[in-house]
């Protein structure tokens, strides 16, 4: 069966679609490697204008975390 016969099955697949020089696990190695890809729900999204806006309050959040989780350990016996 060829590529464009194996395409018309499926409806996300269009006619136009020209995977013909395409290369076989171009990327397979980075995937496998792992990624720290989010995706944010919309209300959160909303909430910040871009990445590094999103980057800056993970920070500041991590810090009031690694300080009340000091202040648990030093209150322990």
């Amino acid at each position: 069966m060829s590529q464009a016969t194996s395409n018309q099955h499926d409806p996300d697949m269009l006619d136009e679609y020209d995977f013909s020089e395409g290369v076989r696990g171009k990327y397979a190695e980075r995937y496998h490697a792992g990624t720290n890809l989010v995706r944010l729900d919309d209300d959160v999204a909303e909430m910040f204008s871009d990445a590094k806006s999103v980057n800056d309050a993970l920070r500041e959040l991590g810090k009031i975390i690694a300080e009340h989780q000091k202040k648990l350990h030093k209150s322990e016996p």
